[in-house]
């Protein structure tokens, strides 16, 4: 037996330091404890984390090279050789290039990790051979223009490790117990010290039963919510006129735009009575010190950007930025302040380098939104003819699953899956290539939940003859004969070029550092007030201008009811979907919860099937009659497999591809359905 350490790999704020006890004989991980040594993950890891030994060495992991032998998405495959596999691969990558161009081909790939080695460095080789260009838009792009276009860039916020100085917390749009959970102990200190918190959500979770007070709105509505709260504070004076003279600017018409917004007015259009609003702005002022902490949930709707933007200029209005757990948090990315000029070949999507070989420069790169994958499989043309999926499960996690699937099967895409488990994507793969975990290679992580950078050394042998996603795009370069030499850097290359950037904020932090210590915290100063007296470039100034517009979710006749499709405990988007305890753990099968005003409307029954229909599909699920959600809202919580749903579907089965109003972003929280009672 042994005992290591390292950080969890999955997307999540808190990128935990876990303690992993190991057979070494075996090669098996035991158990998997969270960390007690570090200050932001204080010695527990959550219920997914706990189950990792089971993902692991699950049955379904594949851990040699699969070629496909029945027809595409039977899940058919016959061993071969990591040799026939690259050669066949790279022939028919070079066979597509000098056919159709790079334009031709695609990588899809996501946050099933976020080591920067294995999560963006492969981008290096797609862009040597001029593929298309995937815009990462699913998760966080709305909520990052909302960042800037109010606070600039880079985007963080307050040190998560001040929350116990704020004196008024809302958890606005954020099920914080669910999907940061080390912020946890953080709130009860605040509360201990005597913080109010407020939890602000379409529905009751976990979160909202932790909170002191849980609000309901409905969904898309945080905007009106947040103008009107704004309208009390300048009614009663108690915005702070000094601070938005010296690091504000557009005050003026964002007055005006909150003169718009009574509260009764608000009361009409969000659920929230108007005395309630009275109340909570009232309280969010005098305390001064408030935070709010957010997340990208309010993002997810058509008018998302805006209306995180009205909720993220609260703190401003106040001037909660000059204190101590004062301010806002979204995501503390943009502090790892890393030299990201090599970083998955940025320099050649810039055309700085020309290397040799068989470097294809396009100079008009084709972008594909990745929350249109869809109708990109399906309708683009000149087609994509060559699709490489990694770190992600786009037929259950992309929107228009029917249209995504519709891709998948055409037999004239060459399809490459590289992967830790045999997903509803792997099983359309041509070729499926057993992919390491984070046990079992080198990495470098930031994180978005606190200011730690780690360093994981592989602490396991690969699995079978599992390889990291850079070993096999280095080995299809060999074979295409590229000679730019980032696209054959290791874990360790990468991170001296990331850690060079001379940022006082990475002063002192080297690799060896790392390597010695396993995580350290960056150089941001102790007392962190970073908008204390203004914003990050490019104006310097927090900005209210352009008032942020007010666009609402809008269900129809037809579709009455909005879907919310919300993380579940147990699931880390698809990646835990198929670990049967974690399955067993959310019940064993999606269920659809309705208040019940609005399954007496549609004869919805307790625990009987309901058909849940929308304007791109259908689906059943079993139906839970709740207080939970709101009148007029349903919500299904979880990116299930689609095996453990009663009709084989899973919930992007009903979502759209329609993007934000800021960023191009998904929209997976706005999705007008009507119910249909079964028999």
């Amino acid at each position: 037996m042994k005992q290591a350490r390292a950080t969890c790999p999955l997307d999540c704020p808190d990128a935990c330091s876990l303690v992993l006890t190991i057979d070494d004989d075996t090669n098996r991980l035991l158990k998997v404890e969270g960390d007690p040594d570090h200050p932001f993950t204080q010695g527990f890891a959550c219920v997914k984390t706990y189950r990792y030994p089971e993902r692991n060495h699950h049955p379904l992991r594949p851990l040699y090279p699969l070629r496909r032998v029945g027809p595409k998405g039977s899940g058919q495959f016959e061993q071969v050789s990591w040799e026939e596999a690259l050669d066949h691969i790279a022939n028919r990558l070079r066979q597509v290039i000098d056919q159709h161009g790079g334009e031709a081909v695609l990588p899809y790939h996501y946050a099933g990790t976020m080591g920067l080695h294995q999560y963006a460095h492969p981008l290096a080789f797609f862009r040597a051979i001029g593929a298309c260009e995937l815009d990462e838009t699913i998760c966080a792009t709305a909520g990052a223009a909302a960042w800037e276009a109010t606070y600039g860039s880079p985007r963080y916020g307050i040190d998560p490790e001040d929350v116990p100085r704020a004196k008024f917390i809302f958890l606005w749009g954020i099920n914080s117990l669910h999907t940061n959970t080390h912020l946890t102990p953080f709130l009860k200190q605040a509360r201990h010290n005597g913080a109010k918190i407020v939890h602000i959500d379409p529905y009751e979770n976990l979160t909202s039963r932790f909170a002191d007070e849980h609000v309901k709105l409905r969904p898309g509505s945080d905007g009106a919510l947040a103008y009107a709260m704004a309208h009390v504070i300048l009614r009663e004076e108690l915005h702070d006129v000094a601070y938005l003279e010296r690091a504000t600017q557009g005050f003026e018409q964002y007055r005006a735009a909150a003169e718009e917004w009574p509260p009764e007015r608000a009361e009409r259009v969000t659920g929230v009575p108007a005395a309630t609003i009275e109340r909570l702005a009232l309280e969010f002022a005098r305390a001064r010190a408030s935070f709010i902490r957010t997340s990208y949930g309010m993002t997810r709707h058509p008018g998302g950007a805006s209306a995180q933007r009205a909720v993220l200029l609260l703190p401003a209005l106040i001037g909660a930025w000059q204190y101590r757990g004062g301010g806002a948090l979204l995501t503390t990315s943009g502090a790892f302040r890393l030299e990201r000029s090599y970083l998955g070949g940025a320099h050649l999507l810039r055309g700085e380098h020309q290397p040799k070989g068989y470097f294809r420069p396009n100079p008009a790169v084709r972008h594909i939104n990745m929350s249109q994958l869809g109708s990109a499989l399906t309708r683009l043309d000149p087609p994509i003819r060559a699709l490489f999926v990694f770190n992600s499960n786009p037929l259950v996690v992309a929107p228009r699953s029917d249209l995504v699937q519709q891709g998948l099967a055409r037999e004239d895409l060459f399809t490459v899956v590289l992967e830790q488990a045999l997903t509803e994507t792997a099983r359309y793969a041509d070729y499926l290539l057993p992919a390491t975990t984070f046990l079992e290679h080198p990495d470098l992580y930031t994180a978005y939940g606190h200011f730690y950078l780690s360093w994981n050394e592989p602490v396991m042998r690969p699995q079978g003859e599992a390889r990291p996603n850079t070993w096999v795009f280095a080995e299809l370069a060999r074979r295409l004969g590229l000679e730019e030499p980032t696209l054959y850097w290791s874990a360790e290359d990468l991170a001296h070029s990331l850690l060079s950037s001379g940022h006082p904020w990475l002063e002192g932090i080297t690799l060896e550092r790392l390597k010695a210590e396993g995580y350290v915290r960056l150089n941001t100063p102790r007392e962190f007030l970073p908008f204390k007296d203004g914003a990050n470039p490019p104006s310097g100034k927090i900005r209210f201008d352009p008032p942020p517009p007010v666009i609402l979710t809008e269900p129809d006749e037809e579709f009455p009811l909005i879907l919310l499709t919300p993380p579940a405990k147990h699931f880390l988007n698809s990646t835990y979907g198929h670990v049967e305890r974690l399955v067993q753990g959310e019940g064993g099968e999606p269920v659809l919860l309705v208040h019940p005003q609005d399954a007496a409307l549609y004869g919805v029954q307790e625990g009987r099937r309901v058909r849940i229909r929308s304007r791109h599909g259908a689906v059943v699920r079993k139906a839970r009659v709740s207080e939970a959600p709101m009148p007029g809202t349903v919500v299904l919580e979880g990116t299930w497999w689609e095996r453990y749903a009663p009709d084989g579907k899973g919930v992007n089965w009903l979502t759209g591809e329609h993007l934000t109003d800021m960023g191009a972003g998904s929209t997976f929280h706005s999705n007008p359905v009507r119910l249909e009672a079964l028999d």
